[in-house]
């Protein structure tokens, strides 16, 4: 068995291979599974690019309780677990469109989809062995067949998880996780721009950015019970880090 030192190293390393990734986009999404290349998608944002073919399905949840950690570990599960509810809903959103989606829309949303799936994988990659099991969901309060059902949901998920990962970011202690979460954060700003654009025209910052220009940060505490009106699973998150 690894010591805490050495696994700590290799964390670091392998967290230093994934944050220099360049492969494109397109080649990301046929290695999804492989955690090497996951910054790439971030790194492209939410540019058009559809000669791919990307991962569709979520991971199969069904834990009744999970306790987050401490830590940074404790932290990226706490982001693991974000990714892994946006991940169900988007595919919940692609699977059943509501009724008269245009294609530009279902195409940002299949691209979307795809970026959570590929931040989900990242974060689980990245936590290896620390990572906490897979999340059940509860959808029920969304009506998928209502256009503005699904982007009222997917406006608040998306804010939530900015907010989130503003909050977890002056609690991580290594450099290496930071920027992979910078590099996520970046892209579900785009998430939360566009959902705020399509719902209504020249609203992406109404609320949500401080009179300092800034996005306003949420602790993990506040997120988890902001959302667990979706999440079903018990999540234990007493041991994370407040400071």
């Amino acid at each position: 068995m690894k010591n805490i030192i050495q696994e700590d190293q290799d964390t670091a390393q392998q967290t230093e291979r994934i944050s220099s990734s360049t492969l494109p986009r397109r080649s990301f999404l046929q290695f999804a599974g492989a955690s090497a290349v996951g910054v790439a998608l971030m790194a492209a944002g939410c540019s058009k690019d559809k000669d791919y073919v990307g991962p569709t399905d979520p991971i199969v949840p069904g834990e009744d309780k999970v306790n987050l950690g401490s830590g940074d570990t404790g932290l990226l599960n706490f982001a693991y677990a974000l990714e892994q509810l946006e991940a169900a809903f988007y595919t919940k959103v692609v699977e059943s469109p509501w009724s008269g989606i245009n294609t530009t829309e279902k195409e940002y949303l299949i691209d979307i989809q795809l970026h959570e799936i590929a931040h989900r994988e990242l974060l689980r990659n990245v936590l290896g062995d620390g990572k906490i099991g897979n999340l059940a969901f509860d959808f029920s309060k969304v009506n998928f067949a209502d256009r503005a059902s699904v982007l009222e949901a997917a406006k608040e998920m998306e804010d939530i998880g900015v907010a989130a990962y503003n909050g977890v970011a002056p609690l991580l202690k290594s450099k290496d996780f930071l920027t992979v979460a910078a590099k996520i954060v970046s892209v579900e700003a785009r998430h939360a721009a566009y959902i705020r654009e399509t719902i209504k025209p020249n609203d992406f910052t109404a609320g949500v950015v401080g009179s300092n220009g800034q996005e306003q940060p949420l602790k993990p505490a506040d997120v988890l019970s902001r959302v667990k009106k979706y999440i079903t699973t018990e999540i234990n998150a007493s041991n994370l880090p407040t400071a």
